[in-house]
């Protein structure tokens, strides 16, 4: 079932990460660089909104693998869904009212915005406030249904609804209305179509209790403990991975901060190569984790980082390396792809450190442990706000970018040692060295030699294909040295041999 879901996270999060990046540019050429600026701003606040989660979400989604290992009744989980719908319907009331109360301030006040109307802003920032709801809404569904570890259907129906989202918005722009606010309105209509079909598939899955579920008190009560500790590492990730757009949406123009809005995509579209194994990994480890089953912990911890890592540092660090002309096949505006390109680098490097932790906190969580990440990042929280106070006014965006990079490489160089201290403490430089340092090395040691040898074609789409070689290169010279992956491909030429030698 892991290796099954893992494709499929894959597949599913890899045509919603296409559908929503491929078609920025075209958004951009409609709407203009401050209007993209405005969606930046959007999922800056999304991202803070969902302390507004309060760690339910991941809560439930670990209470659903719970009930998936015999711990819950039928009756039991459904009770503890319809408190969290519950519990979210009233904050989902409450984000549109307080986004709708705060645009008109916030357009004249916080952002500093050049070509668009204080007028358009303000309704922009009001209609974000259905996005922010019903987008906040569906994770609730969502993480039900990765916790019931089916998600094969959620990424076929994921998909479905990301070409609704970020294509459909197209013929919005072309036939309708080609404004920020008729872009903003599609989106939280696709999302209200999205909460239906996933609270409708969810109860579905789900075996009927023994009377209608209602509102439980001390289902909630039941789970404080986790969900408290998932709150507070939640505030502390958002301090680290969302102040520097939120200072940085008050510090520079709207203008520059589409730049770093749209440097930021691109680097954030690593996570969506992250994002499908620690999907599968996290409900299997906690199953295994209230069986004890040790030896299967550690085997899949080494398993699933190892090859995160062959499928991570290859993308990141040819985006690293090459991210002008990447820029330019993606935009075909040479200057832009100038002015994003140093962002890009930096980001997409700061990335790729976060993204090494994300197996390691997967296992944190299967325990039940959060108050270690909470003490991480509290750290790290008094480091980040005055280094980007202190930084943009001096070297401006690119500031930003590089303390976003040091913060990560800190994380995994000084994080991952505490860790290992109370869990897994033998495995510590076994992950170091198979699972970061050696494929991070022969990956880096063979980017170089293309950027140093390499001569690049003039032609966009000799650019794409010739960038996209260099990545299957660097991701066959990272499975060569990644043990989880040699060992498969030993045996395929084993098999292979016996074939050729039978035949």
């Amino acid at each position: 079932m892991l290796k099954r879901n893992v494709i499929a996270n894959y597949l599913g999060q890899g045509w919603t990460a296409v559908m929503g990046l491929a078609f920025v540019p075209i958004y951009i050429q409609y709407l203009g660089i401050e209007a993209w600026g405005l969606v930046g701003f959007m999922s800056m606040l999304q991202a803070w909104f969902t302390l507004l989660d309060m760690g339910l979400t991941p809560t439930l989604s670990r209470e659903m693998a719970r009930f998936q290992a015999g711990e819950h009744s039928a009756q039991s989980i459904r009770d503890l869904l319809r408190s969290l719908e519950i519990i979210y319907g009233g904050v989902a009331v409450a984000v549109v009212a307080i986004v709708w109360f705060v645009a008109p301030w916030a357009a004249l006040h916080w952002l500093s915005a050049s070509q668009l109307s204080a007028t358009s802003v303000a309704q922009a920032i009001g209609m974000m406030g259905l996005v922010l709801a019903t987008r906040m809404t569906e994770q609730v569904y969502r993480g039900a249904i990765q916790g019931l570890q089916r998600q094969v259907w959620l990424n076929g129906v994921q998909s479905i609804l990301a070409t609704l989202r970020w294509a459909g918005v197209l013929g919005v722009l072309t036939w309708v209305s080609p404004s920020i606010e008729a872009f903003f309105l599609w989106q939280g209509l696709i999302s209200l179509l999205s909460v239906a079909i996933l609270a409708s598939q969810t109860y579905r899955w789900l075996p009927n209790g023994v009377r209608t579920a209602r509102f439980d008190l001390a289902a909630i009560v039941r789970i404080r403990r986790f969900a408290a500790g998932m709150a507070a590492t939640t505030l502390l990730a958002l301090l680290l991975t969302q102040v520097d757009k939120l200072l940085l949406s008050k510090l520079i123009s709207l203008e520059d901060f589409g730049y770093y809005t749209l440097a930021a995509s691109v680097a954030g579209a690593l996570g969506f190569l992250v994002a499908p194994i620690a999907t599968a990994v996290l409900p299997h480890l906690t199953e295994l984790v209230a069986k004890s089953e040790e030896k299967l912990i550690i085997d899949n911890y080494h398993r699933a980082s190892q090859w995160l890592a062959v499928i991570l540092i290859p993308a990141a660090l040819i985006i690293a390396a090459f991210a002008e002309p990447l820029l330019y096949v993606w935009t075909g505006n040479s200057t832009l792809a100038q002015q994003v390109a140093p962002l890009l680098a930096l980001l997409a490097l700061g990335t790729l450190c976060n993204g090494f932790m994300h197996i390691p906190y997967m296992t944190q969580l299967a325990y039940g442990w959060t108050g270690f990440a909470v003490c991480v990042n509290i750290v790290a929280v008094g480091i980040i706000i005055p280094s980007i106070l202190w930084a943009v006014p001096r070297f401006g965006t690119i500031g930003a970018a590089w303390i976003w990079f040091a913060l990560n490489a800190g994380y995994v160089l000084v994080g991952i040692h505490f860790m290992h201290r109370k869990l897994l403490p033998d495995e510590k430089w076994h992950w170091y060295w198979e699972a970061v340092f050696k494929p991070l090395i022969t990956g880096t040691l063979t980017v170089l030699v293309f950027r140093q040898w390499f001569v690049l074609p003039e032609k966009r789409i000799l650019i794409a294909a010739t960038l996209a070689g260099m990545g299957l290169v660097v991701m066959g010279a990272v499975l060569l040295v990644v043990p989880a992956s040699r060992k498969i491909l030993q045996h395929q030429f084993k098999s292979l041999r016996g074939y050729a030698l039978n035949d």
